[in-house]
């Protein structure tokens, strides 16, 4: 196995070198009471990576607490297997434990976590780590919920698997699909500043450590796997997706007042012309590609407020019925120009602009709450068509003041031109 110190690896990952020659993969196994299955599953895993994998690997089993005879089998697999599998011995439960414990002791290019039970197909193995031992990404994820993927499992696990995802995508604008996939990969260079970070020790750890590698605009990598659910899995479902909740709020505090800014981490650089003498595009596409950008997500906003509006207003008063579409809109809309309009502040914290964009927000409320409040002054009875009316022209008029406030102050820092 590779022993390379952590300032050289540190090192060669600033200086782009992961391509190797030869590489070494870590796949860490992580058990707790798994006497049925470790032995099978892992000799299934180790006949596979003799056959079928290309690297040179080892394979880690962390023994995190078990009071059954997990010890003892794992114990007798190290000992048949000598150079192959080794055992790691934790006397405290939790998965986030045993990942963080053998991944920062690990010497290996990139480390493995995979559920015991072998769940994912092992297939995707290699596709996993490919990206990472090329340099092109620095962590990878399988995913049930992309494109292409393939699982068996009920729909009690189907429906709140997707629900906590859709829940992470809206509340912290992340692009993967799958946090809690029993199947990721990282570059140990860059995985380990981030474990000194990362506070969950247990279920949310793959989550808040994806959420802080992307914030810290690490490359995220995922494939479409192949599941099958075991249901002699140790996961509590309910119990654990309230707790990822809580972990999701925790996390979002830590972006907003900076803590989630992980310090010594490896920078990727950014994208360049191979060719030396390429003529290069504006990196945000200039004035005209904002313009229309902005008016295609205004459009497709205001019609969703408006609908929202006349919805809410069946059961709830204007102000009211305004200020909760108007809410929910407007997370999406700023979202919405942080990626596509304003393209270059993708490569920045996001904690300024989204205060910034409250305050725009708050303008932007104040206006259309404004005229609804006057028409109702000036117009007592007025009809249904009428305050549509007028709430669409306030919508288009503080539509222009939000363009203006967002290109030439919330995303400033980002539209002006580079050197």
């Amino acid at each position: 196995m590779t022993d390379l110190t952590a300032g050289q690896e540190v090192r060669r990952a600033r200086e782009g070198d992961a391509c190797e020659l030869t590489a070494t993969v870590e796949i860490v196994v992580p058990v707790h009471n798994e006497e049925r299955a470790l032995s099978g599953c892992v000799e299934v895993l180790r006949d596979y990576l003799k056959r079928c994998f290309p690297f040179e690997w080892i394979i880690t089993v962390v023994d995190n607490a078990s009071t059954d005879r997990t010890p003892q089998i794992a114990a007798e697999l190290a000992r048949r297997h000598r150079s192959e599998i080794r055992l790691l011995r934790l006397e405290r439960k939790g998965r986030g434990l045993a990942l963080r414990t053998a991944w920062a002791r690990s010497r290996a290019d990139v480390v493995v976590y995979m559920d015991v039970d072998l769940s994912t197909g092992l297939d995707a193995l290699l596709p996993l780590v490919a990206p990472l031992l090329n340099g092109h990404s620095d962590l990878a994820v399988g995913s049930r919920l992309a494109r292409g993927a393939r699982t068996l499992r009920g729909p009690r696990r189907e429906i709140i698997s997707r629900c906590y995802n859709a829940l992470v995508r809206l509340t912290h604008g992340v692009g993967f699909t799958d946090t809690q996939c029993g199947f990721k990969a990282a570059r140990t260079a860059v995985i380990r500043p981030l474990l000194a970070t990362v506070e969950d020790d247990s279920w949310f750890f793959d989550t808040e450590l994806l959420l802080l590698a992307d914030h810290n605009g690490l490359r995220v990598h995922e494939i479409p796997v192949d599941w099958v659910e075991d249901v002699d899995s140790r996961v509590q479902v309910v119990r654990t997706a309230v707790d990822d909740v809580k972990g999701l709020i925790r996390v979002a505090r830590a972006k907003a007042t900076g803590v989630a800014r992980v310090p010594d981490l490896p920078t990727r650089p950014g994208p360049r012309a191979v060719h030396p003498d390429a003529v290069l595009a504006e990196n945000g596409g200039g004035l005209l590609w904002q313009l229309l950008s902005f008016g295609v997500i205004g459009v497709l906003s205001t019609a969703a407020h408006l609908g929202l509006y006349a919805l809410l207003r069946t059961w709830l008063p204007p102000l009211a019925a305004n200020l909760v579409a108007l809410t929910l809109t407007t997370v999406l809309n700023t979202e919405a120009n942080r990626r596509f309009t304003f393209v270059a502040s993708r490569e920045r914290s996001t904690t300024r602009t989204h205060l910034l964009g409250l305050i725009v927000f708050g303008l932007y409320y104040a206006l259309t709450s404004g005229a609804l409040l006057v028409l109702t002054a000036l117009v007592p009875g007025h009809t249904r068509v009428l305050e549509l009316t007028v709430l669409v022209c306030a919508c288009l008029l503080g539509t222009a003041g939000r363009f203006l406030l967002l290109r030439g102050w919330v995303f400033g820092h980002a539209t002006a031109p580079r050197k």
